[in-house]
């Protein structure tokens, strides 16, 4: 690829937080390479279905694949992503490049009532699309009732602010990026709900071969958020993970160490299996690995087994991962 260029152009969502993650890249960018940086509003499958829960949609890089199309055609020079909506595996040629510093990777709880997870009264409506917030908060709080809730970010935290469902549970980063903080009713411990893959970080697709972009996100990546996210991501590719699977994995740096929680959680809640581990900030895939190893043999396989199969999945042999 040429190693230099007039310009660059990112690849984005036109949801209002994917443009605020964009905008916050172009402006690193435009500051590390002197260059005129602009944005290509790309619309992709999953936000044009907005009624149907995602486990439901199926298939992957529901929020990815269009614009990776654009990448691949060297229309755009750059993806801009929510880690968290990347799927494991990139098609050929392409790479996650940089990723900045993670904000706080915790899911909040948004009420016009001023409920917290002990608050919510019993048969309470909390909404939610994703598989992972809903098993763990029925495990936690089996007596409640879960709402499917789709929308951009604004149009769900309304949902909760005027009383069409008594919460709604949500990543914080999100919110507060959007400058939406004092919105948030309550955060919620990760000791309590498992934060998704990647939640909080922000991710650069590149093309591989591409010298110039590779110099320029070795300059913008945090190498703490880069390794404790590929630890993660190493939990959700073995395991076969994504909008389906109730699934979490969140790993962070403490006294100089790797520490991950894992957790896998049948729908309804009524079997968690989580668990703890360490690991060196060297190597942090072979702690994904581990973890990986550390939950199927206390009984996640079976768990997401049942899951897929009740979804219709065909069902992988885990353990012959």
């Amino acid at each position: 690829m040429a190693a230099e260029r007039a310009s660059l152009v990112i690849g984005t969502r036109g949801s209002k937080l994917a443009l605020w993650q964009s905008e916050y890249i172009k402006t690193k960018l435009e500051a590390l390479t002197g260059l005129p940086v602009w944005l290509t509003i790309i619309k992709t499958t999953g936000d044009k279905i907005l009624d149907v829960p995602l486990a439901k949609v199926g298939g992957k890089g529901l929020f990815t694949k269009e614009l990776e199309v654009e990448l691949e055609a060297g229309t755009v020079d750059l993806c801009v992503h929510s880690m968290k909506d990347v799927p494991t595996e990139l098609p050929q040629g392409l790479m996650i490049g940089a990723m900045p510093e993670r904000v706080d990777p915790r899911d909040a709880i948004v009420s016009g009532a001023g409920f917290d997870l002990k608050s919510l009264p019993a048969g309470g409506r909390v909404g939610t699309s994703s598989l992972r917030r809903r098993a763990q908060l029925l495990a936690l709080r089996p007596d409640l009732e879960i709402v499917d809730i789709r929308g951009n970010l604004d149009t769900r935290m309304r949902k909760a602010e005027n009383g069409e469902v008594d919460a709604v549970i949500l990543a914080s980063a999100g919110i507060t990026r959007m400058g939406w903080a004092d919105r948030i009713t309550t955060y919620i411990d990760t000791d309590s709900m498992c934060p998704a893959v990647g939640q909080g970080a922000i991710g650069i697709e590149i093309r591989s071969d591409d010298d110039y972009m590779l110099g320029v996100c070795e300059r913008l990546t945090d190498l703490e958020t880069m390794a404790c996210v590929s630890a993660e991501r190493v939990v959700m590719r073995t395991l076969e993970g994504g909008c389906q699977v109730p699934i979490g994995a969140y790993c962070r740096f403490e006294d100089d160490m790797l520490v991950m929680d894992g957790v896998v959680a049948s729908v309804d809640g009524t079997r968690v299996v989580r668990y703890r581990l360490e690991g060196s900030p060297a190597e942090p895939e072979i702690l994904g690995a581990a973890m990986v190893e550390r939950l199927l043999e206390l009984g996640a396989g079976e768990i997401l087994a049942e899951v897929r199969a009740a979804s219709g999945e065909s069902v992988s042999t885990l353990l012959e991962e």
